[in-house]
């Protein structure tokens, strides 16, 4: 084998080797950062929680979820660690299935501002009736205030023996409690116009009948009672001291008859 024999079959070698290096250096694995966790806690329903549940803590759990996986808006324990004593008695405003993810607001915890269901204690009714300025005290009248309810109705009875027209009023409810007082507005001709007003009452189912039939055959106005009066048994009180539901007083044509509550 000549010198240039010898010469073309060691640079054949060198390149050969290069090549062999290079690929080696390709297939050598970049050092890797400390991966971070692909898994959080997301709390769920151990049980199907239907409306107005009251939440323990064994009706919740948090069990692990794949990060890129969890659903939006789902209480995880990342952003909320203490959360499971925030909801503790909460209320359940939207049924939950057993192992769903909880939502906060599917949650209710206390009055609720929007949310009259949350102000009724336990066995009340809110019950709204048609008023106007005129029959709620000059427009005074603002929620928790207490009322007595009185209709004022075409008297066909009498009418019929006097022959003239006789309107009369009675007492239907007394000292109950006011929830909410609002308006309803609209717009006409490009004006924005009150159409309509309601208050909304807190009443017992027995209550909510009578003062539904009232409203249907005559005109309802509240009548505002003193502040210091509001716990006070009258001729006329259907609430005994202690706030409970009692015997109810209702007047018709000035005299009076006792309606016990359901």
């Amino acid at each position: 084998m000549n010198k240039a024999q010898i010469a073309v079959l060691a640079v054949a070698v060198a390149a050969g080797g290069g090549a062999f290096l290079m690929m080696s250096g390709q297939n050598t694995p970049a050092p890797v950062a400390d991966a971070p966790s692909t898994v959080d806690d997301v709390l769920i329903a151990t049980r199907d929680l239907s409306y107005g549940a009251s939440l323990t803590d064994n009706d919740t759990s948090w069990i692990p979820w794949p990060k890129d996986y969890v659903p939006k808006g789902v209480i995880r324990k990342s952003e909320a660690a203490n959360v499971k004593d925030d909801i503790r008695g909460a209320y359940v405003r939207t049924p939950v299935a057993s192992g769903e993810p909880m939502r906060r607001e599917r949650l209710v915890k206390g009055q609720t501002a929007g949310m009259m269901s949350t102000m009724l204690p336990s066995g009340k009714r809110a019950v709204a009736i048609d008023v106007s300025v005129n029959t709620t005290a000059g427009g005074f009248i603002l929620p928790n205030d207490h009322v007595d309810v009185i209709r004022t109705f075409r008297d066909q009875e009498q009418t019929k023996d006097r022959g003239v027209e006789v309107v009369s009023s009675e007492v239907v409810l007394a000292n109950v409690r006011v929830l909410a007082m609002g308006q309803t507005v609209e717009t006409k001709n490009s004006e924005v116009v009150v159409t309509n007003s309601t208050a909304t009452l807190e009443l017992d189912p027995r209550q909510a009948e009578l003062v539904v039939l009232a409203q249907k055959t005559g005109t309802l106005a509240l009548a505002l009672r003193a502040l210091v009066d509001a716990n006070k048994d009258d001729l006329s009180a259907d609430l005994s001291q202690d706030g409970s539901a009692g015997p109810m007083t209702v007047v018709r044509h000035g005299v009076s008859s006792i309606l016990q509550s359901r």
